[in-house]
């Protein structure tokens, strides 16, 4: 039995490639695609993690739109909202709407879909 383990390997490895030199480059080259794949794939995943959950706290499509009040309306908290008024989308979770109510100073507000399906062009 030999004690000269590891290096007996490498030098068995590095004849077999052509020398020490050509093994250092195929371990560094080898560790580099491994690194750079590895990276972009997490990068690819972060990406489609932080897409989804973005989705989730906004709605597309509604945060560009002003809606109208169409008629008289006060929410539980004691919010009231009349003919004409207007407002904004800011963000949206599911039934939790946060609107920005224009000429409003305590903005903004959580709202319900259903509320703002009631008194407004909301849908």
């Amino acid at each position: 039995m030999s004690n000269l383990g590891l290096y007996q390997t490498m030098t068995t490895l590095a004849k077999k490639v052509g020398g020490p030199k050509n093994l250092i480059l195929i371990v560094a080259g080898v560790g580099y695609l491994i690194l750079r794949t590895g990276e972009a794939v997490s990068k690819k995943l972060f990406k489609k993690v932080k897409n989804k959950i973005s989705g989730k706290r906004k709605m597309s499509g509604y945060t560009e739109i002003i809606f109208e009040v169409t008629s008289d309306g006060e929410d539980s908290s004691g919010l009231t909202f009349h003919v004409g008024d207007k407002y904004k989308v800011l963000e949206s979770d599911d039934d939790s709407i946060l609107i920005e109510k224009f000429g409003d100073a305590n903005n903004p507000y959580f709202l319900s879909r259903d509320f703002l399906i009631s008194i407004s062009n909301f849908n």
